[in-house]
């Protein structure tokens, strides 16, 4: 009975080595299983081969290959501080143009949006025109106003009745002419709005015929200035005549 039970615990013993054993090679012989090879040469010009990124080349890139000799991949070394910078930098002007893309299309889609045709856009302009246009038509009745109240300050200064009303007259014709100059400043000032104006409907007419004419929106690249809307009309100063500071 003893001999019986020492031959069965031997073949169990064998048996169950021998499934163990199947089932490793069964399991590196499994279909589909791969492994990675490292490839590279060394700073001494050897080349190195192993199954995992190679510590001799980690400052290289190291070629991967298949089990039958076919690149599969490449393993870069880290990037440098200034490596690391410089993706940085193309990434944001990457990102940057591609924002720029976008808003030029959305633009070109809020000028067809807006203006249908050239009558359109022609009112539009007479309109954002014509607050600026007023406030010069004011500032130079302002002017002539200022004129006419100098020549009769002048009449008067040529005969003052006493020392102070002569003192009055001179600091009343000096007044006159800060209210003179600053309404003259501001026709100048509104005459480089009048250009402002026009010349960014100028800019939105040349590219609106062009996308009347079939260009896609955005293909224009960025628009040369904004639209009027973002760049309201200056206010009008034609009360803020300015006066010099009283003398003692």
């Amino acid at each position: 009975m003893r001999t019986l039970h020492r031959r069965t615990t031997a073949i169990t013993g064998a048996l169950a080595l021998w499934v163990v054993a199947g089932g490793v090679w069964a399991q590196a012989a499994a279909p589909g299983a791969s492994v990675d090879i490292y490839v590279c040469t060394d700073d001494q010009g050897r080349r190195i081969t192993a199954d995992r990124p190679i510590r001799e080349c980690m400052d290289r890139p190291q070629r991967i290959l298949n089990p039958d000799g076919s690149l599969r991949g490449i393993k870069n070394p880290p990037m440098t501080a200034q490596e690391r910078a410089a993706k940085e930098a193309q990434e944001r002007q990457a990102a940057e143009e591609a924002a720029a893309k976008a808003e030029a299309v959305r633009r070109d889609r809020n000028l067809l949006a807006r203006y249908r045709n050239e009558d359109m856009h022609r009112a539009a302009r007479e309109s954002a025109l014509d607050p600026v246009r007023l406030t010069m038509d004011l500032t130079e009745t302002r002017l002539a106003q200022l004129r006419r109240e100098r020549r009769a300050l002048e009449e008067e200064a040529r005969a003052p009745k006493n020392k102070d009303h002569a003192a009055t007259l001179k600091l009343q014709l000096e007044a006159n002419d800060a209210a003179a100059a600053a309404q003259r400043e501001n026709t100048a000032n509104q005459r480089t709005e009048l250009d402002r104006i026009n010349r960014i409907y100028d800019i939105e007419l040349e590219r609106l015929k062009r996308l009347w004419a079939g260009e896609s929106a955005g293909s224009m690249g960025a628009i040369e200035s904004p639209t009027y809307e973002a760049l309201p009309v200056a206010p009008s100063r034609v009360s803020a005549d300015r006066k010099p500071p009283a003398k003692k």
